[in-house]
């Protein structure tokens, strides 16, 4: 009886193994026939190895610092980017608020639009942990808090804002709109980014000339506060973040580019001092 038993547990780990081997093989195809039909984007803007560091303002006072930093990955297969953001708030500032923010998004390097987003917050006695992995091909969101259907392509709030980096506003005029789609917890929304105009503005790293934009988020974290965020890209094909403007209940909140190594091309728009 035992030997009996020995071979029906050995013919059911068999079978186990050939249907697990066989929906290994249909997964590959899928991710084959994806690799095919998913979109391809043109990027001159960015590309694995660039690093700005930025000042966070309150005021007068340098709160704290944030870091992007941009690496090559792979993920399903595919070359993809991964992006770093980190903020922290300055050790004589920690008393009066304590900052420890990170978020990562994998990026597709072909396609332009996201893998998986994570987001580690620590402010004050605040926390909260968020993953989400995009399944880009059956469209969905698999999270840290469930399921949710999303549209094709959809971005989560720092791929986005890299997505933004590769568009041409040349043909823009002020007012007019790109409209992007966001998911944040369990939803997607729209996430419009207004063009203002152009302008020259001097940071620490530089002086540039910059193409301002307003992201118009209803959700998600990086862009929603109480009144309106201005961005400064520079004025040609890098679209390098310069400064952030965000109006807070008392006073603003500005992040001023200080710092920056690995950038994917010459910086025309810079003005040499």
């Amino acid at each position: 009886m035992k030997s009996e038993k020995f071979k029906v547990l050995l013919l059911y780990l068999m079978f186990l193994l050939v249907v697990h081997s066989f929906a290994q093989e249909q997964k590959d195809s899928v991710n084959t026939i994806s690799a095919d039909t998913l979109r391809k984007i043109a990027n001159k803007a960015f590309a694995a190895g660039e690093i700005l560091k930025f000042d966070v303002n309150y005021g007068f006072v340098t709160a704290g610092e944030a870091v992007i930093k941009i690496s090559d990955v792979v993920h399903n297969g595919r070359k993809c980017y991964k992006v770093e953001f980190e903020v922290d708030s300055k050790p004589f500032f920690d008393w009066i608020y304590k900052v420890r923010d990170r978020y990562s998004t994998i990026i597709d390097a072909e396609g332009l639009f996201p893998w998986r987003f994570e987001q580690h917050i620590r402010e004050g006695g605040y926390t909260r942990d968020f993953i989400a992995d995009f399944d880009q091909v059956h469209h969905f969101a698999h999270t840290t808090e469930g399921s949710h259907p999303i549209p094709p392509y959809v971005h989560d709030m720092l791929s986005a804002f890299f997505f933004a980096r590769v568009v041409d506003f040349s043909n823009y005029k002020p007012g007019e709109k790109l409209r992007l789609q966001n998911f944040y917890k369990d939803s997607t929304y729209e996430l419009d980014v207004k063009y203002k105009g152009k302008q020259e503005i001097e940071v620490e790293a530089g002086t540039f000339n910059c193409i301002v934009v307003e992201p118009l988020a209803r959700e998600g974290g990086l862009f929603k506060s109480e009144g309106k965020v201005n961005v400064w890209l520079t004025d040609d094909e890098r679209r390098i973040p310069v400064q952030v403007s965000t109006k807070v209940i008392i006073g603003s909140i500005d992040a001023e580019l200080i710092e920056y190594s690995g950038i994917n091309g010459p910086i025309p728009s810079k003005i040499d001092d």
